[in-house]
Parts: C-alpha cells; sequence; structure tokens
C-alpha cells in the first residue's frame, strides 16, 4: 500500500513529473543516436544511454567511432546533471513521505 501511496504522490507532484519528462528525452536522444551513430540495436542504445547517464558504466559496449565518442562527452556532460537532480528529487519525496 506504501509503494501505491508513493507513486500517487510523485506523479501529482509537478516538479517530479517535469524532471522524469525531461530525464526521459534525455535518455530517449541518446538512445536515437546511439543507434544512428554507431549502428546498434535500440535495446543496446537504451542500455548504454541509461548505464552511462548513471556512472554505472559496465564497459561491455562502448562507441568506436569518432562521432560516438564525441556525442559520448557531451552527452555526459549535460546529462549527468539531469539524472542526478531526477535522483534527488526522488530522494527527497521519499524522505518527505517516510516522515509522514
Amino acid at each position: 500500500m506504501y509503494f501505491i501511496k508513493t507513486i500517487l504522490n510523485f506523479i501529482n507532484d509537478k516538479q517530479y513529473m517535469k524532471l522524469m519528462s525531461i530525464s526521459a528525452t534525455t535518455i530517449g536522444i541518446g538512445t536515437v543516436t546511439y543507434h544512428f551513430i554507431e549502428g546498434w540495436g535500440w535495446i543496446d542504445c537504451l542500455y548504454f544511454s541509461v548505464i552511462t547517464l548513471t556512472t554505472i558504466g559496465y564497459g561491455d559496449i562502448a562507441p568506436i567511432t569518432t562521432p560516438g565518442k564525441l556525442f559520448t562527452i557531451i552527452y555526459i556532460m549535460f546529462g549527468l546533471g539531469i539524472i542526478i537532480n531526477f535522483i534527488e528529487v526522488v530522494h527527497q519525496h521519499y524522505e518527505e513521505d517516510k516522515k509522514v
């Protein structure tokens, strides 16, 4: 029950929804760009985008083209801040719900 309450609170939070859409757009841009630059499949592109922006970086796939490497540098610089901000909002929201 607590999980459903938390999800409903997130949905009603405008800041959360805004950050979620920005995060999804950022991951989408990375996914599409890697698909066309590196020629990877869609799932590999989505996987690499998420792994890169969450700084997990398993190293199992990596860009091999120069444009792919340059895009990755720019993608990390812009996307990391967005994803970290999103994670921070989720954490704050969780902490506030936990107090109630």
